[in-house]
């Protein structure tokens, strides 16, 4: 018998990887994560405001990928960090392709952050940018 769970709609890298990282939500917490955040209340914090029930969610889906492990850093109440396995810091190179893709094709958009992803993707500024 194979272990190899069947694949929801079809065996496409491109829909197997929308189906876990393909909402509004995930990979803004995975930029936050590569970013250096690490707590839920810095994962909450981001500019775009992410509800909190969404976030719990959007954490659990992404440990059960194996993309994310919490660590209880708290016992009581119990309170987890967060760090990115090889497996989601290998999403760095996705979203290092949507930044560049956004400035090529979404004027005023910037990056954001100070970490790995935003120094590698910056490239120097011809013209001013806004913040959102």
């Amino acid at each position: 018998m194979s272990s190899a769970k069947p694949f929801a709609r079809s065996a496409c890298a491109v829909a197997n990887s929308l189906d876990i990282v393909g909402d509004k939500w995930t990979l803004l917490v995975v930029r936050d994560l590569l970013h250096g955040k690490n707590t839920y209340g810095e994962l909450a914090d981001s500019p775009e405001h992410i509800p909190t029930n969404i976030l719990a969610e959007r954490l659990k889906r992404l440990e059960a990928a194996g993309i994310v492990v919490g660590t209880p850093y708290q016992e009581r109440p119990v309170r987890y960090a967060y760090t990115l396995t090889p497996k989601g810091k290998a999403l760095g190179d996705v979203l290092l392709a949507f930044v560049r893709w956004g400035k090529q094709h979404i004027p005023g958009t910037m990056v954001m952050g100070q970490g790995t992803a935003a120094k590698t993707a910056a490239t120097p500024r011809t013209r001013k940018t806004r913040a959102k």
